[in-house]
């Protein structure tokens, strides 16, 4: 006589669960020890620059003109970004990721099953990485040209792009994506909006705003963009070939 058994969704399966607490501590960390050993500078994502462009941006933090010290890019920043955020008291970074991590990534994680899943996320955070960069790396040669021409407008309209980028954002994009294309007319309440919204028309929607936001290159804009998108082209590329075979589809 066969055995049938329902097995009930984990509401915190283990991958999701212990991502989440490695990134709570990492941001005790941040805040705890920033003011002495500047964790969080450490662990961000720095722009690879061409070394043509680093006396210039000295230049400019000597007089005052720019914030921040030109810092080099370290190849381990690429994964340790995707798990630092903003130091308090900025909470709202952590809180919203994390929360979106737990509602999004618990079912994927349920579906595929934890080692499929960690293999998929640290392969969306690396994804966002590389995007990030080499747009980084377009915007530090723009920069340069501009320096090297004596164009003010021009500097002016590429430096408050070059900024190193952290957090679980592009890899988070990455999982939202990979929902989007396996559960397409799953309606989802977003904040500010009064109507549910489907799955795969909010994915568009953010990765449309994401677009928008990383050509545009508003000033004051301090989010990661190309990151953003990054991760959720990774994601939907990994799902679509996992799934090459399966007959579900974005519509």
């Amino acid at each position: 006589m066969s055995e049938f058994r329902v097995v009930r969704p984990d509401r915190f399966p283990p991958i999701v669960k212990n991502l989440m607490i490695i990134n709570v501590l990492v941001f005790v960390a941040q805040s705890v020890l920033d003011s002495q050993y500047a964790v969080t500078r450490h662990l961000e994502l720095w722009p690879i620059m061409p070394g043509e462009l680093k006396p210039y941006l000295q230049m400019m933090f000597d007089m005052k003109k720019l914030d921040l010290e030109p810092q080099s890019f370290q190849p381990y920043q690429i994964f340790t970004h995707m798990f630092a955020h903003a130091p308090a008291p900025q909470f709202y970074h952590i809180l919203f990721n994390m929360f979106t991590l737990w509602m999004f990534g618990r079912v994927l994680e349920n579906v595929w099953g934890a080692k499929r899943f960690l293999i998929f996320y640290i392969a969306c955070g690396l994804g966002a990485a590389i995007l990030h960069l080499g747009m980084q790396y377009y915007r530090c040669e723009l920069l340069l040209e501009a320096f090297q021409h004596q164009n003010v407008a021009g500097v002016d309209a590429n430096i408050a792009g070059i900024v190193p980028a952290l957090g679980a954002s592009g890899a988070i994009m990455g999982v939202m994506a990979a929902f989007a294309y396996l559960f397409p007319n799953t309606e989802l309440y977003i904040m500010l909006i009064p109507i549910p919204i489907k799955a795969k028309w909010a994915m568009l929607g953010l990765a449309a705003i994401d677009l928008f936001g990383g050509v545009a290159n508003i000033a004051g804009d301090n989010l990661a963009h190309f990151a953003h998108l990054g991760g959720a082209i990774t994601g939907f590329i990994i799902v679509l070939i996992w799934n090459k075979t399966s007959r579900k589809t974005f519509y």
